[in-house]
Order: structure tokens, then sequence, then C-alpha cells
């Protein structure tokens, strides 16, 4: 009897390690869909020690589409193209690996439509790794934003991006041209012991307060015209600093 209790326990311990296993297997990977759909919920986001797969779009462009003008009538009315998302949701990855796009940003070249993306609430994307595109030209983070330890492999653009309080970019890689031209830092820069593997573009950008620049390292240019820190110069900055 004792020993039918004992296998029946050994079968039972090894049915839920089996269970718990395959729930830990299942929730390395995410679909873009997934988190998509939670952020049409005005659910927070947060996700750590994941592969996100398909593009993650915060523009949500493909659903808008088919209801927008053509672009004869948004032209002809006077009208803006631009089409906005904002972000009411917290987001935050850490650890995450992203295999496709992540876009906050996408100009739609048959109806020449621009889609963006803003970002209400803090925004965290620590210690991950951008395997394609990520987009944030043009968008808008009223809070926190953090991109501190991530990899960019391929086109990144943060492009007339505007930051209200704090930026993070501190031990970031960037293996293509990073592009931070007209963007504006309202409540200070971090990129201490950033990497750019070739330019680092930020030319008519504005940085009001700290900007962190210790050990950054830029294998090719800084473009820096026009741009300013605290109303100087950024490259009289660069070259005191």
């Amino acid at each position: 009897m004792n020993t039918q209790k004992l296998f029946r326990s050994a079968v039972l311990a090894l049915a839920f390690l089996i269970s718990a296993t395959s729930f830990s297997f299942a929730q390395k990977t995410v679909s873009a869909s997934d988190i998509m759909d939670a952020l049409k919920d005005g659910k927070d986001v947060t996700y750590s020690d994941v592969t996100i797969t398909g593009i993650l779009d915060f523009t949500f462009m493909e659903e808008k589409l088919d209801d927008l003008p053509t672009r004869r009538r948004w032209w002809r009315d006077g009208k803006d193209n631009e089409v906005n998302e904002t972000i009411v949701s917290k987001v935050s990855f850490v650890n995450c690996t992203f295999e496709d796009d992540v876009i906050a940003y996408f100009h739609h070249k048959r109806s020449e439509y621009t889609f963006t993306a803003d970002f209400e609430k803090d925004v965290k994307f620590e210690n991950c790794k951008f395997n394609r595109n990520a987009m944030f030209k043009y968008s808008v983070f009223e809070r926190v934003a953090s991109f501190s330890g991530s990899s960019f492999m391929e086109e990144t653009t943060f492009k007339y991006a505007e930051f209200e309080d704090r930026a993070d970019f501190s031990k970031t890689v960037f293996d293509e041209d990073a592009m931070f031209k007209y963007t504006k830092f309202r409540d200070g820069a971090n990129f201490n012991a950033a990497q750019f593997d070739r330019s680092l573009d930020m030319k008519y950008t504005k940085i009001r307060g700290d900007l962190d620049i210790k050990d950054m390292k830029v294998r090719w240019d800084i473009i820096a015209k026009y741009a300013e820190v605290n109303g100087r110069s950024l490259t009289r900055y660069l070259i005191d600093n």
C-alpha cells in the first residue's frame, strides 16, 4: 500500500514538473500581436527574458489604413497626413530579444500617411536586443525612457523624438548609424559607455539638463552641427569633456 502511494506521489510530482517546465518554455517566446492586444486594452506591458516574434507596431498602422481617407481626399481638404497613436500603458522589456521590427514610426508610401506613436508613461527597453529596425522617429516620451544596455543591430532612428523626462542610453550598442537628429532632451541624456560602431548624428539636437558622455565611443563621426547643450554648442561641450 505504501509503495503504491509513493509511486502515485512520484508520478504526480513528475507530471507537475513537466507541466511547469512546459509553461516556462512556452513563455520564452511571445507574439508581438499579444502585446499589441494588451496595449489596445490599456494594460501595462511587462516582459523579461523572452523573445518577441513578429512586428511590434505601436502605431497600429495595419488596423487604421482601411478606414483612412485616400490621399486625394486628405490632400484636397488640406488635412495633415500624420496618424498618431498614444500609448497610455507602461511599457517594460528587460533582457528581451526582438526578432522583427519595432515600430513607433512608419511612412506608408502608397497612401502617403505617416504613422507615429507617443508614450504617456514610463518606457523601459533595458538590456534588450533589437535584431531588426527600431523606429522611434517623432515619438514623444512623456515620462522616463530607458534603453540602457540595449543593442541595436540594424536601422535605428530617434529623429525628431522628444524626451520630456530622463532619457537613458547608457551602455547601448549601435551597429549601424545612430540617428538623433533634431531630437529634444528636456531633462538630460545619459550616453555613459554607449558604443556607436558607425556615426552618431545629433545635428540640431537640443539637450537641457545633464549630459553624460563618459566613456562613450564613436567609431566614425559625431555630427553635432547646430546642436546645443543648455544653450551651449555641443561641439564645444564634446571637446571640453
